[in-house]
């Protein structure tokens, strides 16, 4: 495996763990519908936080989350209604990105929620 996809598996790992630690319920994981691929859905009481997940080495080409596109988000917000309407979900909805970069041998975590307001 490629070391850019064994640092993005890891990446997810360690957002799923975040977001455990943070009273989160994991509802799915790689959810794909059409051309998008949501990384994680999270549920918190009645907020379904759909998370995209960013991981990089360095931040020296910019922060994790400047690498989000509007095509990207635009296929996401597709795949969600997809997912929330065939799953007859009745809850509120937000789009968030956990972004993590690799610094020395430990990785620093953020996480933006409702991040695709803030582009």
């Amino acid at each position: 495996m490629a070391k850019h996809n064994e640092l993005g598996k890891k990446g997810e790992q360690l957002a799923v763990d975040f977001l455990i630690e943070n009273h989160y319920d994991i509802v799915e994981r790689n959810y794909r519908f059409d051309k998008a691929e949501v990384d994680i859905m999270a549920q918190k009481n009645d907020t379904l936080a759909i998370i995209e997940v960013k991981t990089r080495s360095t931040a020296d080409f910019g922060d994790p989350q400047d690498f989000v596109k509007p095509k990207q988000i635009k296929n996401l917000v597709k795949a969600v209604d997809e997912y929330v309407t065939v799953n007859g979900l009745d809850v509120e909805v937000r789009f968030d990105i956990i972004a993590i970069v690799k610094e020395n041998n430990q990785f620093k975590i953020e996480h933006l929620e409702d991040a695709f307001y803030h582009f």
